[in-house]
């Protein structure tokens, strides 16, 4: 009897084999410096007249949401050798999986040699089937992941939801009943992979957080060296290093940094005193595993 799967559906799982686990990682000394090793692609080859068409990505921008991934998505599309997926979101690795490889492939222009091309959906870093299904498809890509202080990104997250008219309950409200809102919500979404989960990817404020936890998941299907690991804050602190690096991780030619406005950012009110305090208290012990594990000290535990 013949299959009644897709063509693209039998090609993503013709990559399993080729997506390796790898264990993970140990205390990492040397931190995020280690991750700054090149793409093969010999981006100053001499050009020629062969377009690429359909190229899948070069790199994938994790997340976190919150994080200034709208902001390098743009930064990126103004580079020369960087041509971007028609939209910034793509969500394949988590959401739109079931449409199969050659929709996935239609998302992406031609691209010319010499140039790369990526997406930057930020769902990726917490979706609890991205990682697999990303190794399946692009296990070379490099992955690039913005880190914000925990509690800002939370307090964001929230006024993000509030502001598209989803969230009832005030942030203490919202914070001391996550728990409940998402009790099952991700072992669903690994039994079921086509179940969308609303309060997973819109109640997420702490549990986003948890970038070590996080990382691991990603960290079993490819290696320290395709991941570039970045603090929010620093993309528009340290605009002109932070860019060096993400130019050096991707092989691209050096250039200026394109206008530094921000992106998908509005404005809300500080955190309060005692909140940030609570939440400090419950991400300390993660963040220093963060420290630990990947050599990234978070904005607010620098200060």
């Amino acid at each position: 009897m013949q299959s009644n799967r897709s063509y693209s559906t039998m090609l993503i799982d013709s990559f399993h084999s080729n997506c390796a686990t790898h264990p993970p990682p140990a205390q990492h000394p040397s931190g995020v410096r280690a991750f700054l090793s090149p793409l093969t692609r010999n981006l100053a080859a001499e050009p020629s007249a062969e377009v690429v068409v359909n190229h899948l990505p070069d790199f994938l921008i994790l997340g976190t949401q919150k994080g200034g991934t709208t902001s390098l998505h743009h930064f990126l599309a103004g580079h020369p050798e960087v041509t971007t997926a028609a939209q910034k979101e793509v969500h394949f690795f988590d959401l739109n999986h079931h449409l199969g490889l050659d929709w996935y492939r239609a998302q992406f222009p031609e691209v010319p040699p010499g140039r790369i091309t990526g997406e930057a959906t930020p769902y990726y870093l917490f979706h609890p089937l991205a990682a697999e299904r990303a190794c399946r498809v692009v296990p070379d890509a490099r992955l690039i992941v913005l880190l914000r202080d925990p509690a800002e990104r939370a307090w964001s997250h929230y006024h993000h939801v509030v502001r598209q008219g989803e969230e009832p309950l005030s942030f203490e409200e919202a914070l001391a009943r996550e728990e409940e809102r998402l009790a099952g919500e991700a072992d669903r979404i690994r039994r079921d992979g086509s179940y969308y989960s609303f309060a997973h990817r819109k109640y997420s404020y702490r549990s986003r957080g948890l970038y070590a936890d996080q990382l691991s998941a990603w960290r079993a299907h490819f290696p320290l060296e395709q991941f570039l690991l970045l603090r929010s804050e620093d993309l528009f602190d340290a605009p002109a290093e932070t860019w060096r690096r993400v130019t050096d991780f991707l092989g691209l030619s050096p250039s200026e940094l394109p206008a530094q406005r921000r992106h998908n950012s509005y404005p809300h009110p500080p955190l309060s005193g005692p909140i940030r305090q609570r939440l400090a208290e419950y991400f300390a012990p993660h963040n220093l595993r963060l420290r630990d594990e990947w050599g990234l000290t978070l904005h607010e535990e620098a200060r």
